[in-house]
């Protein structure tokens, strides 16, 4: 029996394109949105109907990266002019800087647990993989399907079993014990993306390499490993996503030594209240390492998305 393919015709390719410039101005319109507001004034990120044409301004990130301070005439006459622009734009809200914000602090965190998290999770879920996909492990597919399990609970079932477990192991709010638990957590993903990458790289590559001389470590680090960097790759950007993104436990298990950026964002508070400029500019900075990391993988991206789902 044959089937033959039909090419789409004419209407449908621009229906088809139609409808995809659709979804992706829904997408970005707010990205967009987000990133426009930190370069709106305060005035102007809460008037309505809301404001599409304003003057940029720089005060969301000074607001951002700085603590500041509601002065009078008179202490702002003592202080003397502003040395600096970030100086200029605070007085001329009437305040004075009285130091950094936290802000860098919680983005470093957010890089040290997330891209943390995410390299100790390639390393444990690429052997995890290999193993399953390569040796008889008893009770294989029990194993797997537990492991998968472990993603089918919400994150808040578990939170205070954790929150009770880190206490007491003295986990709280520490790189160490974040990096810990969204390394579990992301390890199911992992695991089982990576055992369809690997499970479609022939066998034959590795016993030509043991055959030659190649000890079982050296076959897998220099004939299994390349072959799978696209699945790697495409793996690593998922969980770096969730760890990047995770805002559940990092609120519950975190308040100021590993605390991340995002429950810091959404409680910048300015001294008229909620600085949503400030809040903006966080979401846009925080957006930028994950943006470099994909676009730096992009090219194994939709490989790696597709690759392991067909078998030969």
């Amino acid at each position: 029996m044959s089937f033959s393919v039909t090419e789409p015709t004419k209407g449908t390719k621009w229906f088809s394109g139609i409808l995809v410039v659709i979804y992706a101005v829904i997408t970005i319109v707010p990205l967009l949105w987000i990133i426009a507001t930190g370069f709106k004034s305060p005035a102007d990120s809460i008037a309505y109907p809301p404001v599409v044409f304003f003057e940029p301004t720089l005060e969301g990130y000074v607001n951002l990266f700085t603590d500041r301070t509601r002065a009078t005439a008179e202490m702002l006459e003592e202080a003397g002019p502003p040395q600096t622009w970030y100086e200029e734009i605070a007085r001329e809200r009437g305040t004075v800087i009285s130091g950094p914000s936290r802000y860098g602090e919680r983005f470093l965190n957010s890089v040290i647990i997330g891209f943390g998290s995410t390299a100790l999770c390639m390393v444990l879920g690429t052997a995890a993989a290999y193993a399953f996909s390569r040796f008889r492990v008893p009770l294989k597919d029990d194993l797997l399907f537990f492991i998968l399990s472990t993603r089918m609970m919400p994150p808040i079932a578990v939170a205070i079993p954790i929150f009770l477990m880190f206490r007491n192991l003295g986990l709280n709010d520490t790189h160490l014990g974040m990096i810990l638990l969204y390394t579990a957590v992301n390890l199911s993903l992992s695991v089982w993306l990576l055992k369809g990458f690997i499970d479609e790289i022939p066998m034959e590559y590795e016993e030509a390499a043991l055959i030659d001389g190649y000890t079982r470590f050296q076959a897998f680090y220099k004939v299994v490993l390349p072959q799978a960097a696209t699945g790697i790759a495409s793996t690593a950007i998922f969980c770096l996503i969730f760890a990047w993104n995770e805002y559940a436990f990092a609120v519950l298990l975190t308040s100021g030594t590993a605390q991340t950026a995002p429950p810091f964002i959404p409680n910048i508070i300015g001294v008229n209240g909620k600085d949503w400029p400030a809040v903006a500019a966080g979401a846009t900075l925080f957006l930028v390492p994950v943006m470099v990391f994909t676009v730096l993988l992009r090219k194994h991206l939709l490989r790696g998305i597709t690759f392991g789902a067909v078998r030969k």
